[in-house]
């Protein structure tokens, strides 16, 4: 028992390393976006339910083992060849790296399935066919302990990552680590497959046990895709629309797991009419966090949501488990909790952006755990579960139905769109301005009676402001650059003559700062020649360098760190040495550094070690509501003259004694919990 133990913890473990570690490595290439998270979680959702697939399709053949053992021996031959065209076998090499990004999801699930594709779908088959040879050989024992080990292994395998493996080891060692790591499973596996998988099936042979009806098999379906869909709406709500907070999606996938354990552990561990009671109340907690999200601490708010989420995962889980068939046709069970797995996915990244405006799938799945636990309550309906998965499957599309024509109707925002990159908003603001908002990022207020007035973080007393304000060639010809445009406040201090050139990943927020709706001016209002160019900053202006374009600019503004989860690509040293090829000689870069949660000065003072930058801080506190917000702002630049300009030393914070033993960041290698303040 102690080989299948290993071989299901080792696949479990190996399934969890690699989904932040591909995700950490081609995160940067689709312009570091939280959607690349859930993007790749689809896919591996996606890719598990092939592996399970595989599993009840093998495990019903003859020479069951040899045909594994092959596929196992592939799947290492594969990795071999990798690692003599790639950096490691599992991490791509730049040549792979998309040109354009306006609609990256294909490209995504190309490049995974390439990479990491096949040694995944080896991994993903392992769980239920480990525990089908188990069950033949130890018929009288549970293999319900083993599903448990697994997602033991699943959860360990996730929080290990940020803690031990990426702080210690660049991407190309984590790669190389994790093929040995699968080369080791590979030898177990084989060596468990020439022995417990060469048990001839004859397929003539009915099973012992009563095949599960089709309206059962629905039901696993109904029930597994419920958790999933409400594991990816409640971890969009709380990281776009409470908090962007960095590591915050493992928070709602380590509860996901943990229900797991717990359900498949012991069915002591779920109760249904306590669970229904729990979830009552917490929704009613919910509900009343919800109306006082405004004052509310985002701690006690993301507290409550995954609490939510734990019971909701309990109560899917737990009935699975009491669902669950007899281990003659477990591989087909485990199918049928994968497929739904991929279904909750697929909705909330695939459908649920273009039925809904907002997050509100997380409603669909509230309200469906409800009905679930009325349905399961309700004392003759319990033995029957085609009438369950029909009620369930019915309120599914009633409730899409009903959320779609009534929320998107009843919207308190002047405009709202919703694509890969977010839910975008513009809002009344203070009764005599308008605000446009990413999640719990404000990116830019105009006032409509002082349009031109500068806002928010980008006031004359900022960073930004009074390097703009005070530059030698303001209104002389002044080249600017900006990675990220947000309302386009910072085109405000433009004069005539002057040359500002936007980069922004995101369509819809270039359509509304060029006009769209006649909500932002400042751009259209603008004295200089005002550009946008739409995509990665990064590989914008990699492309214009290769072109034979480089920008000279003066100032080089990198506004794409304001939100509380940043965009680690733009802010290597790699990034900079691109970044200074677009610099003129006495240019200067301005780096806004306001996060909640992050502190980047060591990262910048690093990167100014490292590059001979001067380099300084201005902070700006609070003053009055209408007077703009809090900010910081860091300045780099080659010539340290271009800094000593009195407006700007008389509020500048100096780096001199100031010393970090924060590695420099790279491509290869960068971590955000040694920067968590």
């Amino acid at each position: 028992m102690i080989n299948f133990a290993v071989s299901i913890f080792l696949s479990a473990f190996l399934l969890f390393q690699i989904q932040p570690m591909i995700g950490r490595f081609i995160l940067p290439w689709f312009g570091g976006t939280p959607a690349v998270w859930s993007t790749a979680m689809l896919f591996f959702q996606v890719l598990l339910t092939g592996g399970y697939a595989y599993a009840a399709w093998v495990v019903r053949r003859a020479h069951q083992g040899r045909v594994h053992t092959i596929l196992v021996g592939v799947s290492v031959l594969f990795l071999i060849v990798l690692g003599f065209l790639w950096p490691s076998p599992i991490t791509p090499s730049l040549n792979m790296r998309p040109s354009t990004i306006d609609f990256p999801i294909p490209y995504i699930f190309l490049l995974l399935t390439i990479s990491v594709g096949l040694p995944y779908f080896v991994l993903a088959a392992n769980g239920p066919l480990m525990q089908a040879w188990f069950s033949r050989i130890y018929p009288e024992q549970s293999y319900a302990r083993l599903y448990a080990l697994s997602n033991t292994g699943s959860l360990l395998g996730l929080l290990a990552y940020p803690v031990l493996i990426e702080p210690v080891l660049t991407l190309r060692q984590q790669g190389w680590v994790w093929s040995g790591g699968f080369v080791l499973f590979a030898l177990v596996v084989g060596w468990l497959s020439s022995r417990a998988g060469e048990g001839k099936v004859d397929s003539s042979h009915a099973p012992v046990s009563t095949a599960p009806s089709s309206a059962l098999r629905v039901l696993w379906i109904v029930l597994s895709g419920t958790a999933s869909l409400f594991l990816l709406s409640v971890t969009n709500q709380i990281s776009q629309e409470v908090a962007v907070i960095p590591f915050l999606w493992i928070v709602p996938l380590a509860i996901y797991l943990l229900s797991f354990i717990l359900a498949f552990s012991d069915s002591r561990w779920y109760e249904r009419r306590v669970y229904a009671l729990l979830f009552s109340l917490t929704s009613l907690a919910v509900l009343w966090v919800m109306t006082q999200a405004g004052t509310l601490n985002v701690l006690v708010q993301i507290a409550a949501y995954n609490l939510l989420l734990f019971l909701a995962c309990m109560i899917c889980h737990g009935e699975l488990y009491r669902l669950r068939p007899h281990a003659d046709h477990l591989t087909s069970f485990y199918l049928m909790v994968s497929i739904g797995g991929a279904v909750g996915g697929i909705f909330v990244n695939l459908v649920a952006p273009f039925l809904f405006k907002g997050y509100w799938e997380f409603y669909l799945g509230w309200l469906l755990t409800a009905i679930l636990l009325v349905v399961m309550l309700l004392p003759q309906w319990t033995a029957k579960a085609g009438l369950q998965a029909r009620v369930l499957s019915l309120s599914f599309l009633i409730g899409s139905i009903l959320l779609s024509l009534a929320l998107n109707q009843n919207q308190k925002d002047l405009f709202v769109e919703r694509n890969f990159y977010g839910v975008i908003r513009v809002r009344e603001w203070d009764g005599n301005a308008v605000a446009m908002v990413h999640g719990a990022t404000v990116h830019g207020i105009q006032y409509l009676d002082d349009r031109p007035r500068p806002t928010t973080y980008y006031v004359e007393d900022s960073g930004v402001g009074l390097l703009l304000l005070n530059h030698p060639k303001h209104g002389q010809g002044l080249r600017v650059g900006v990675l990220g445009l947000g309302a386009g406040v910072v085109a405000r201090y433009a004069e005539t003559g002057d040359v500002y050139r936007f980069y922004e990943i995101n369509s819809v927020v270039v359509d509304l700062a060029e006009g769209d709706g006649g909500y932002f001016t400042f751009l259209s209002d603008s004295k200089a020649d005002v550009s946008v160019v739409t995509g990665d900053a990064r590989i914008s202006l990699e492309q214009e360098l290769k072109s034979g374009q480089g920008q000279n600019f003066d100032v080089l503004v990198l506004d794409t760190f304001s939100s509380d989860s940043i965009p680690i690509h733009l802010v290597t040293q790699e990034a900079f040495d691109l970044y200074l090829e677009h610099l003129s000689p006495d240019g200067v870069i301005a780096a806004h550094i306001s996060n909640r949660h992050l502190d980047l000065r060591p990262v910048l003072w690093k990167v100014a070690q490292e590059n001979g930058l001067a380099i300084i801080q201005i902070n700006r506190v609070l003053q009055t509501e209408e007077d703009g917000f809090p900010s910081e702002w860091v300045l780099l630049a080659r010539n340290p003259s271009m800094l000593d300009v009195p407006a700007i030393m008389s509020h500048a914070i100096s780096f001199d004694g100031y010393r970090s033993s924060l590695p420099l960041w790279t491509d290869d290698y960068s971590n955000l919990f040694q920067i968590l303040k």
